[in-house]
């Protein structure tokens, strides 16, 4: 059926999506403007945004004084658009991650409804929304909750021509959004593995697949939206590059556009993981979408014994996704992530029912009764001292910062309400409550409560008091965060550079003006080149000591040791 004869939506199935959506936006909106960008990957993307709206250079991107590319520039623009939009940094940098988990849920309830109908949309957007990976992602301002929403919106495009078309317009609209992926992460390209199966089921004979072939020209038009939003960008940063024949623009362009994509994807070289990686990803991140499985799995193969595309195209996409992403030893846990808006989907049909099932209202129940008193626990052992286990979970609150218990309390009595309140005969309803409770808390207290050392607000804040208003200020062996948050220009000597020949450079400019220029460094990038009785102990921030120091604290002719440099928790995805 081609998607204008869509039956319009009645009423109360519109006041039910848009309460959703309410919902959905004060659960991702809940605590912005609280915090400042927090590592590994927020500063930086943050601060490539804010030189991009403080220099005017769009087309080419920068961390500190060297050109960043590791990343193509969508997801920066969006960011420095959201500033000049709302002229606030907490605000802006986690705008576009809000807009892109609103898109991605509107998308799939969308295809729900037109699949099957707006009850099943509505079921599962919410269960996407609840999928704790899904949100924890989309509260942060990483580049994947945007990447995510590109792909859901080509799959929306290529689902609805191949299932309710011919629809070229809706698929035009698909292949402009892989694009818009491909400028973003460059893995927007991943939403045309959604060819396989719809070829495999059109060859097959299936019934429910659009049939209509088209011209040739349709579907080549199809290649060309696909390639707009990319030669939008790359052409007139290539023609840059080329007129000024700068080695640095090259390097960025070879960089991007080769060692970045398919050299990284063939050969990656961080996050080296086995290929089963995934699996506990599927099983646990998924929760409670996951906790459906034992009933969705036999649905699911009659489904594929029925031949229902609805069903088979969607989850075949999900396994080709994992497939593709398993391949390479480089992964990391959101590589997946666009696969959870087509799980959703693929379960949509029957999760009203499953909802209602003893097994899963027991199984729920008991994950939230079970989290509830494992994190109070925790949290009442992080307060205590004296015994091996109080200091087993104080080292591993430690990264929550110092008032990381509290968080842990908070989110852990959500859990014991949620399954209070509604008990095992609604436990499907508690641990959604316990989770919903765990949002809010995370938002609302862990924010205000760790800003301060997740952000390293706090640490430059003491750098600014200690050095006074009118000094100077460089950087070495720093992280974004650091520059992020100062509160005046500083002067960085390159960011990959070794830390010896940062060092080196840094001592050279603090000597041409050494009663006002002071050096903030991590600890061991001073390797004993700096007399430690002249040194500012700033203390600990993101698992890092700092130190702030004079020219008078440094040895002369001294070469630090380069061992330990180079902090792989901090690597960008």
């Amino acid at each position: 059926m081609p998607t204008r004869l869509i039956a319009p939506l009645d009423a109360d199935s519109r006041r039910q999506f848009l309460w959703f959506m309410l919902f959905a936006l004060v659960l991702l909106g809940a605590g912005m403007g609280l915090r400042d960008p927090w590592p590994s990957d927020e500063p930086r993307f943050a601060l490539v945004a804010r030189q991009m709206v403080e220099s005017g250079q769009w087309l080419f991107p920068h961390r500190g004084s060297e050109l960043y590319s590791d990343k193509p520039p969508l997801m920066f623009w969006l960011q420095a658009a959201s500033f000049e939009l709302t002229r606030r940094w907490r605000i802006a940098f986690l705008l576009p991650s809000l807009l892109a988990g609103l898109l991605t849920l509107g998308l799939t309830w969308d295809l729900g409804r037109r699949l099957w109908n707006p009850r099943a949309g509505l079921y599962a957007a919410a269960a996407l929304l609840m999928t704790f990976q899904f949100t924890f992602q989309f509260k942060r301002a990483q580049i994947d909750p945007v990447v995510v929403a590109w792909i859901t919106l080509a799959n929306w495009g290529l689902l609805l021509h191949f299932l309710r078309g011919p629809d070229w317009r809706a698929f035009w609209l698909g292949c402009f959004a892989a694009g818009l992926g491909v400028i973003t992460k460059g893995v927007g390209i991943i939403a045309f593995l959604m060819f396989v199966p719809y070829l495999a089921a059109r060859w097959r004979g299936w019934d429910g697949v659009t049939r209509t072939g088209g011209s040739a020209l349709r579907w080549l038009a199809g290649l060309g939206f696909f390639l707009l939003p990319i030669l939008a960008w790359l052409v007139p940063m290539l023609l840059v590059a080329r007129m000024d024949a700068s080695p640095e623009h090259a390097a960025y362009v070879n960089d991007l556009l080769f060692r970045q994509t398919a050299r990284r994807y063939a050969n990656s070289w961080n996050h080296v993981q086995p290929v089963w990686y995934y699996l506990p990803i599927i099983l646990f991140s998924w929760i409670p979408l996951s906790l459906a499985y034992p009933g969705l799995v036999p649905r699911w193969w009659r489904a594929w014994r029925a031949r229902d595309p609805r069903i088979v195209l969607p989850l075949a996409w999900v396994a080709l996704v994992i497939v593709f992403f398993s391949i390479p030893p480089g992964k990391r846990d959101v590589y997946i992530l666009p696969a959870v808006p087509m799980l959703a989907l693929a379960a949509a049909p029957w999760l009203e029912e499953l909802v209602g099932k003893r097994w899963l209202r027991i199984v729920s129940f008991l994950l939230a009764l079970v989290a509830g008193l494992a994190l109070v626990a925790m949290a009442l052992l992080a307060t205590a001292g004296g015994t091996k286990l109080a200091a087993s979970v104080q080292r591993a609150l430690e990264g929550a910062g110092a008032h990381g218990w509290v968080v842990v309390l908070l989110i852990g009595l959500a859990f014991l309400l949620g399954s209070a309140a509604f008990r095992v005969r609604r436990g499907v309803h508690g641990l959604l409550a316990g989770l919903v409770g765990m949002w809010l808390a995370w938002s609302f207290a862990a924010y205000p409560l760790l800003n301060a050392e997740r952000s390293a607000a706090g640490i430059m804040r003491r750098a600014d008091v200690a050095i006074g208003p009118d000094a100077e200020l460089g950087l070495v062996a720093w992280k974004e965060q650091n520059m992020l948050m100062a509160d005046r220009p500083v002067q960085d000597f390159g960011f990959k550079r070794p830390w010896p020949a940062q060092f080196a450079a840094a001592v050279q400019w603090q000597a041409e003006a050494p009663a006002s220029r002071w050096l903030f460094a991590q600890a061991p990038a001073t390797g004993g080149c700096v007399e430690r009785g002249k040194v500012i102990d700033l203390g600990r921030a993101n698992r890092r000591d700092w130190w702030l120091f004079r020219a008078d604290a440094v040895l002369p002719g001294c070469v630090p040791d380069p061992d330990g440099e180079d902090d792989p928790d901090d690597a960008a995805d």
